[in-house]
C-alpha cells in the first residue's frame, strides 16, 4: 500500500537510522504524520502550528518531480557521480570516484538555472504558499539543492533554520522537497518531535545573551555564542535522550512537500540505500512579501557563503 494512503505508521524503520557514526535507538524514533492537502488550509495551518511541521502528500505532480530528477542527474552525470548506463531517474551512484570539485561547480550552475527556478516556482506550490501565508508569498532567491551519495558519512547536524535567517522576519516557512522517492534508509530529514517550542526557547536565550554582540554578529550563525556552524548538535541520540523525545522519520515520495517552522529542530541521517540511489532534495524558504526580508538571502546560494 502506498504511504499516501496511510494515516499512521507503527513500529520503527526497518533499517536502523545513523548519523555521524551513531545509531538512533528504536525507542527514540517515530514517524511523521502525513497530511492530505484536501483537508483544507485551516486544518493544515492548525497542524503546522501544533506540530511545527506539515508533511503534505502528493502536493506536486509526481511525474514533474521525476522528470526534474532525471534532468538534474543528467547534468551531474558528467562528473562521474552517476553509474554509467543506468536509468537517470533512479540516480544510481557510481561505484568509482567522481570529480567532487566539478560536481560542486555544476550544482552551483544548476541552482541558477531557469529550469530549477521553474521547479521551485511551479504553480501548484506557489498558489498553495500564497494561500498558506494569507498573502503574496515571497520565495527567497537563495535556494539550496543537495545530493548525498550512499555509504558516505554525510548527514546534516541538528539545527533550526532561523539561526541562518535572523536578518529579517521570523515568520518564515521552509519547504523541503524530496526530488524523487526518499525512503528512511536513504536518510531524508528527521524532525525532533515537539521541538518548535524548544527552538523558540533556545532563540530567546541566545537573544538575551547577545547584548555584547554587534548588530552584524547578532544575526550571524557563526558568532561566538553559537556552536560551530550554527548547529545544535551532531549527536542525535543524545538530543533525543536529553529532551526526552523522538526523532520523527518518513518514507518520502516524489511529489511530497514538507513545510516546517523556522524554530523546528531537524537533521538528516546517512544514506544507507542498498540499491545505491543518490538522495536528491531541495530546501527553499518562503515568507509574506510584506514582511522584512533578510538581505543576505537575496543572492544565489554559493558554497562557502556562510549561511
Amino acid at each position: 500500500m502506498s504511504i499516501a494512503a496511510e494515516t499512521t505508521r507503527a513500529g520503527t524503520p526497518e533499517f536502523p537510522l545513523t548519523a555521524h557514526g551513531k545509531t538512533l535507538p528504536a525507542e527514540r524514533v517515530g514517524w511523521l504524520t502525513p497530511t492530505d492537502s484536501a483537508i483544507g488550509l485551516d486544518a493544515i495551518r492548525r497542524r503546522y502550528l501544533d506540530d511545527g511541521y506539515v508533511w503534505l502528500k502528493g502536493l506536486l505532480p509526481r511525474a514533474n518531480v521525476i522528470d526534474f530528477r532525471r534532468w538534474v542527474l543528467e547534468h551531474l552525470a558528467m562528473t562521474g557521480l552517476v553509474e554509467p548506463g543506468s536509468d537517470l531517474s533512479l540516480g544510481i551512484a557510481s561505484t568509482t570516484a567522481f570529480d567532487r570539485s566539478l560536481a560542486d561547480r555544476r550544482l552551483m550552475s544548476l541552482v541558477r538555472s531557469a529550469a530549477y527556478e521553474g521547479f521551485c516556482a511551479q504553480p501548484s506550490l506557489t498558489c498553495f504558499m500564497d494561500d498558506f501565508l494569507q498573502g503574496i508569498s515571497y520565495l527567497h532567491k537563495r535556494k539550496i539543492m543537495r545530493f548525498v551519495q550512499p555509504d558516505t558519512p554525510t548527514a546534516t547536524p541538528a539545527h533550526y533554520d532561523l539561526v541562518y535567517l535572523r536578518g529579517g522576519t521570523s515568520r518564515l516557512v521552509t519547504a523541503w522537497i524530496p526530488i524523487g522517492d526518499i525512503p528512511t534508509e536513504m536518510g531524508g530529514l528527521v524532525y525532533l518531535e515537539g521541538s518548535h517550542t524548544l527552538g523558540i526557547r533556545m532563540e530567546a536565550e541566545f537573544q538575551a545573551a547577545s547584548g555584547d554582540l554587534s548588530p552584524q554578529e547578532r544575526i550571524s550563525a557563526y558568532n561566538r555564542h553559537m556552536a560551530e556552524g550554527g548547529w545544535i548538535s551532531k549527536d542525535l541520540p543524545d538530543m533525543a535522550e536529553r529532551f526526552d523525545t523522538r526523532w520523527l522519520a518518513a518514507d518520502y515520495e516524489a511529489g511530497d512537500v514538507v513545510l516546517h517552522s523556522p524554530y523546528m529542530i531537524h537533521a538528516s541521517t546517512a544514506n544507507q540505500d542498498r540499491s545505491r540511489r543518490l538522495r536528491l532534495s531541495t530546501d527553499i524558504r518562503y515568507q509574506n512579501v510584506d514582511d522584512e526580508i533578510d538581505i543576505r538571502w537575496s543572492n544565489h546560494w554559493s558554497l562557502g557563503d556562510m549561511l
